[in-house]
């Protein structure tokens, strides 16, 4: 398989790293908005609309109740303060009018900028939605009422690429409120900096920007689900972006996903037949022409070949939810070292004298909107702050199917983690394994050191191996401090070759799409924490997999993340994303 090809191609070792270019060539930098020039822009409104939404109910499972302020509603009707409109459910839940307001709140939520940045005379724009490097390969577009336009960021604007038949509209949503959302990554934003492996990341960034559009329409009181049916071939005739007039020499995007929003049930949404839209798309009149990010550019074949070979041909099957348990294995020759009750106890007295652990914030005053907007990238840990057990387990619970985000996908948990937790209180020191399904337990313990203690400690974590693994988490995250320094580091471990065997090849994206996911909502609940999280794309590989003696394809690690209480830059200085 040419994605597995590409995966064993694109790792980091000890003693060479995948191959880039290895320095970064400023001139040929790609500037990070892309804009159709010559197409009608519609400014969206900046007011707040759901400002008092608490940061805990964006996360509602469909059997909770609702954790929504009760102050200035007006049950089916407008608040007379700001002139919004909503409703209340069934479930006492407030769902907002889909309009031209709370549009541009979700996207301001999701896709918008957060904050500007300037050290000396450099300016630049962080985003709602990480980035790797900040480089922000993706793309969003919104279709709505049969007109197709992509979103400008620094803008706040809309783009209007094309006006779809309106009849072939109605048809496809069968007269249903809502409208769709779609993502592409220009992979050269990426490759200009990471080279070959780059387009891990831009899947990673696709990851969380599904994760960060799905919890702004969980703000709003909507609902968010991939449409399976489309194919990315009838995806980019949809978007324009296969039309080779539009762009010229400028920079091609790659299509990924498209997504329904709406107040409503999503099932009509995924299984409404394409066709209808995608001929319409075809024959509508388009305008604009798409800016070239890059004076020149470098080639990376292979980064071309894996996205060609992980092109989704539409109609998704599904994946067996229990995993079919791999043959047994020889007990390892390679030992990670000896647990005794000894080593555990000078571990937990390490462990209680150590931690001096960060006050729980009250989530139920936390407001969602305020949280999503300051989140940030940490550079660096102070090294000695801890976590709260409380608020820790509560991070780990969110990242469980069932509820948002994780209702936007259609695939049960491919991915669980690996974590070196170094000061949370109460919690021994060391390496711990979580399963977001608990059906793979026998599978991950038949896979791993047969010395790995496996104790239970609460809703699905277990203690492997109690040990400072400061150092160890230092050195598999490429050396850097940031993993060993916070109050955990982990690694996200995927089942690949089982996934893409059983799928298809296309599948290789939604894995790191995953991966994305849980480290949107790790950022989100560590900015709820009064701390930060950083995503970490630099990994030594195998190193990670010989630590845990992994020993073929059928679990790769795809992504590791770091949290903890950041030391600032005073040097820079920091503005509104828009004013």
């Amino acid at each position: 398989m040419r994605a597995l090809h590409y995966h064993q191609v694109t790792k980091h070792y000890f003693n060479r790293f995948a191959q880039s270019l290895g320095y970064l060539d400023w001139a040929t930098q790609p500037d990070p908005f892309r804009r159709y020039a010559g197409t009608p822009v519609i400014p969206l409104s900046r007011d707040i609309v759901a400002g008092e939404r608490s940061y805990v109910s964006l996360y509602e499972r469909d059997d909770e109740p609702s954790a929504i302020d009760d102050r200035d509603r007006v049950p089916f009707g407008i608040d007379d303060r700001d002139r919004v409109r909503f409703a209340i459910d069934d479930r006492d839940r407030v769902r907002f009018a889909i309009d031209d307001r709370s549009i541009a709140e979700f996207l301001r939520c999701s896709m918008g900028l957060s904050a500007w940045k300037q050290y000396r005379q450099t300016r630049w724009a962080l985003r709602v939605n990480p980035s790797s490097g900040n480089l922000h390969p993706t793309e969003a577009y919104l279709l709505r009422q049969g007109d197709v336009h992509h979103y400008a960021p620094r803008e706040h604007a809309l783009e209007q690429r094309a006006r779809i038949d309106r009849a072939a509209w109605n048809t496809f949503t069968g007269g249903r409120d809502g409208f769709l959302v779609a993502l592409t990554s220009i992979l050269w934003r990426e490759a200009w900096k990471y080279g070959e492996r780059a387009f891990r990341y831009c899947q990673h960034d696709t990851g969380h920007a599904l994760a960060a559009m799905r919890i702004a329409a969980s703000l709003l009181g909507w609902n968010l689900t991939l449409l399976q049916r489309w194919s990315d071939a009838d995806l980019s005739t949809l978007l324009g972006v296969d039309r080779d007039s539009d762009y010229g020499d400028a920079e091609r995007e790659e299509t990924e996903c498209l997504a329904v929003v709406t107040p409503g049930e999503t099932a009509p949404w995924v299984t409404a037949d394409p066709a209808p839209l995608v001929a319409a798309a075809r024959n509508a009149p388009w305008s604009g022409h798409a800016n070239r990010l890059s004076t020149d550019h470098v080639p990376w074949p292979i980064i071309d070949e894996v996205a060609e070979a992980t092109r989704y041909p539409g109609v998704a099957q599904s994946i067996p939810n229990a995993p079919t348990p791999p043959p047994s294995r020889p007990e390892t020759e390679a030992r990670f070292g000896e647990t005794s009750p000894e080593l555990v106890t000078r571990a937990r007295q390490a462990a209680a004298g150590n931690v001096q652990p960060l006050p729980i914030p009250n989530s139920q005053d936390m407001r969602a909107r305020e949280v999503i907007l300051k989140r940030r990238s940490a550079v660096a840990f102070d090294a000695r702050s801890g976590l709260a057990r409380a608020a820790f387990f509560s991070m780990l619970a969110r990242l469980r199917p069932g509820a948002p985000p994780w209702d936007a996908i259609d695939w049960p948990p491919q991915v669980h983690l690996i974590l070196f937790i170094h000061r949370v209180e109460g919690m021994t020191p060391g390496v711990y394994a979580y399963l977001r399904d608990p059906a793979v337990l026998d599978e991950w313990r038949s896979a791993m050191r047969p010395e790995f203690v496996w104790e239970p400690i609460e809703d699905g974590l277990f203690l492997l191996f109690p040990s400072d693994v400061t150092f160890t988490a230092n050195r598999v995250s490429c050396d850097q401090e940031i993993a060993a320094d916070g109050f955990f580091s982990l690694g996200m471990i995927t089942r690949l070759e089982p996934s893409l065997r059983e799928r298809g090849e296309w599948f290789y994206r939604r894995l790191f799409w995953e991966c994305g996911m849980i480290g949107q909502v790790l950022y989100l609940d560590a900015e709820a924490a009064s701390a930060r999280g950083t995503g970490i794309g630099c990994f030594y590989d195998d190193a990670v997999h010989e630590l845990l003696a992994l020993q073929d394809d059928r679990w790769q690690s795809l992504y590791h993340f770091s949290m903890g209480v950041p030391v600032e830059d005073t040097r820079l200085t920091t503005e509104p994303g828009y004013s």
